[in-house]
């Protein structure tokens, strides 16, 4: 039996998929009709029931029956369950079921039982998922933009796996473009600088003061030699070692954030493997690329703009306003042209892919997406390709901008913020918002200890559960699920609560959305904190109750599970759970 199997709402998945066999060997549902939209999950109102179904409202058309019809014949399977206590329809078909106090209580031992794998599942069946985030250009340290696009990509990786998947950790490095040459000349001037001249950085190149190590390393082994030398002798050169330096740095402000990737892929190398020709001519194969002129760009009049032809892929096919080009006019491949290709090389070791891309490449989604169905899809089903897109985060300290970074020249780097609020804070509240949703980092306010803080929050609510555990112990009380009975109401909705964990893991994964975790994470910390303030006015209410040690057994029970659905979920999120605050 697979962890999956063994938690409530798989369970009672499980128990449905059974009731509708019976209806089918009954003759009262015809046989084969599917059920992949069928879900169990908590009724809107907790006030409905513990758990509500939609099988008679989806499975009631393509049956040939009325919802309501199927959703009788349904409780009456249902009904004969033991730990269903009630059944109700709702409106044209719904069904809400009600469970027993022991349906929970067991669910509570489960939790118990399988610890740091409460919530893994099999639901990815082994597949593997290629997700590629950050691939920031090699031209400088991270800075926060990158770092959201980090974290969402690494917390979706851990969850994927955790679902079931086998997945890819890829950075694509943009080592091909005209950015890198950019580099290179700003490493020169560094080195140059390294020999003792005075230098200006003039605009267009990068001025932080990262480059130059990089410059003092170049002038220690090469002299004077590269100075006065036409840059056709020394632009390959420093260009190869400046993005060899940059990824160093790259990696080593990724490892503050806990973020290792499994594959570093060189556009360079991509391009002098042929693959973009290998592409090109796999879609000229199928009449999906051809040689064209491109209308003119709007705004343009036909004096200063010159038709070229080129090399066009059929994006319109797919849904998109225009055919775009894979080339340029001097021959070298257009970014669109260059990321077609290696597309297509990550599809040929993936059953899926995911991108994680700031919100400025939105304009290019449909596109890329497009070409990834074409080339994917051309003997049978495209391999599934989601775009995940992160919007920018805004710096602030009390709610005022934070100046740029000496060390960049023009931005706070990652590092800088790392290192003053830590590894946790920020990958927390990167989770604490929508991806695509505008976010504010308030240095101030991340590390605020308030519940409006969720970081503080959701980890002070682990704190508490450490606490109350050692404060147990130097009672003489130990956790025990030996009288869990006597847990009540308050206790009962606690757990409902913990055991949708299982389920929201899974649904997360299929959306491909981590911060699902997170928000699980303060709704369940909520509850916790919510169900302590009781005891705080009601002292029979408390986790420790010294007159009754079994019920205080039960009790730290409970609070132990907590504690362990804790750092399950921000296991997913790459945070360590604290035992004190």
């Amino acid at each position: 039996m697979t962890n999956a199997q063994q938690t409530l709402y798989a369970a009672f998945t499980g128990h449905l998929a059974t009731a509708l066999d019976a209806l089918e060997a009954a003759g009262t549902l015809p046989c084969g009709v599917k059920r992949g939209a069928v879900t169990v999950e908590p009724p809107r109102d907790p006030s409905h029931g513990d758990l509500a179904t939609n099988a008679a409202m989806v499975l009631a058309k393509p049956a040939g029956m009325k919802p309501r019809d199927l959703a009788e014949a349904l409780v009456a399977e249902l009904t004969k369950l033991p730990q269903v206590t009630g059944a109700e329809i709702a409106g044209p078909g719904f069904i809400n079921l009600r469970l027993s106090p022991a349906a929970w209580l067991a669910e509570l031992r489960t939790i118990a039982e399988l610890g740091a794998d409460y919530g893994k599942s099999d639901m990815g069946g082994g597949s593997v998922v290629n997700v590629e985030y950050v691939s920031a250009n090699p031209t400088g340290p991270m800075h926060m933009g990158h770092c959201r696009g980090a974290v969402v990509g690494d917390a979706l990786c851990t969850l994927l796996e955790f679902a079931g998947h086998k997945v890819t950790r890829e950075y694509y490095v943009n080592d091909a473009g005209a950015q890198v040459d950019v580099l290179a000349r700003s490493v020169h001037l560094r080195y140059r600088e390294a020999l003792g001249e005075t230098v200006t950085i003039p605009e267009g190149l990068y001025p932080g003061d990262y480059l130059v190590p990089i410059g003092q390393e170049l002038a220690a082994e090469f002299g004077a030699r590269y100075v006065s030398a036409p840059d056709t002798e020394w632009l390959v050169l420093f260009r190869t070692r400046a993005v060899a330096a940059m990824l160093v740095m790259i990696k080593q402000d990724l490892a503050l954030l806990g973020i290792e990737h499994d594959l570093f892929s060189s556009e360079a190398e991509l391009q002098a493997a042929g693959k973009p020709e290998e592409a090109e001519a796999f879609l000229r194969s199928r009449d999906l690329v051809y040689d064209g002129v491109l209308e003119a760009p709007k705004g343009k009049t036909l004096e200063d703009w010159e038709p070229v032809e080129l090399p066009l892929f059929r994006s319109t096919k797919f849904g998109d306003d225009q055919d775009r080009p894979i080339r340029k006019s001097d021959g070298s491949w257009t970014y669109f042209g260059a990321d077609l290709a290696y597309h297509y090389q990550k599809a040929q070791s993936a059953d899926a892919l995911v991108d994680i891309w700031g919100a400025d490449h939105a304009g290019t989604v449909k596109r890329i997406k497009a070409a990834v169905a074409a080339m994917t899809g051309a003997d049978g089903e495209p391999t599934p390709f989601e775009i995940k897109l992160v919007q920018m985060v805004q710096l602030l300290r009390n709610g005022e901008p934070v100046k740029m970074s000496k060390r960049s020249g023009t931005f706070v780097t990652l590092a800088d913020v790392v290192r003053e609020v830590g590894k946790d804070v920020v990958r927390f509240t990167m989770l604490t918002r929508k991806p695509e949703a505008q976010m504010d980092f308030d240095f101030a306010k991340v590390v605020e200890a308030s519940k409006d803080n969720p970081v503080f929050y959701v980890q002070y609510a682990h704190a508490r559960v450490s606490s109350t555990l050692r404060k147990g112990a130097a009672e003489g009380f130990a956790p025990s699920g030996e009288h869990v009975e006597l847990l009540g109401d308050e206790e009962l909705e606690l757990i409902k609560l913990a055991a949708q964990f299982p389920r929201i893991v899974e649904a997360a994964a299929a959306a491909r959305e981590a911060h699902r975790i997170a928000f699980f994470l303060q709704d369940l910390a909520a509850a916790f904190h919510g169900y302590w303030n009781v005891g705080n006015d009601r002292p029979e209410k408390r986790f420790i109750v010294a007159q009754d040690g079994n019920l205080t057994s039960a009790r730290l029970f409970l609070a132990t599970q907590i504690g362990q659905l804790i750092r399950n979920g921000l296991a997913l999120l790459g945070v360590e759970a604290v035992e004190e605050m």
